[in-house]
């Protein structure tokens, strides 16, 4: 579901958008959530970016809160995936380049 904003919306979405994507760690994490194309285990991601738990913990946080990933919850395990629209909407083609 596509939710229509307003400009100002928009570009607050874009800067939280860009800011995630600035840093390496970020895009190793999307670069491997592109490479398996299922939803995974922060912990399994964690250990392939060799990362902590809290660094993870903030990694996560801002590409979800970008809208770049998608997160769900399951007994003690959290589970994450690509969020494709928010690429094909804004970063058109960016996961092609990596």
């Amino acid at each position: 579901m596509i939710i229509e904003l307003n400009q100002q919306q928009a570009d607050e979405m874009r800067v939280k958008l860009f800011k995630a994507l600035s840093d390496p760690t970020r895009i190793e994490i999307i670069r491997y959530l592109k490479k398996v194309d299922r939803e995974i285990t922060c912990g399994e991601i964690g250990k392939v970016v060799k990362m902590s738990k809290s660094a993870g913990s903030y990694h996560f946080k801002l590409l979800r809160e970008a809208g770049l990933i998608s997160s769900r919850k399951e007994a003690r395990e959290k589970y994450v995936s690509l969020n494709y629209d928010t690429f094909e909407r804004y970063v058109n083609h960016f996961l092609d380049s990596l």
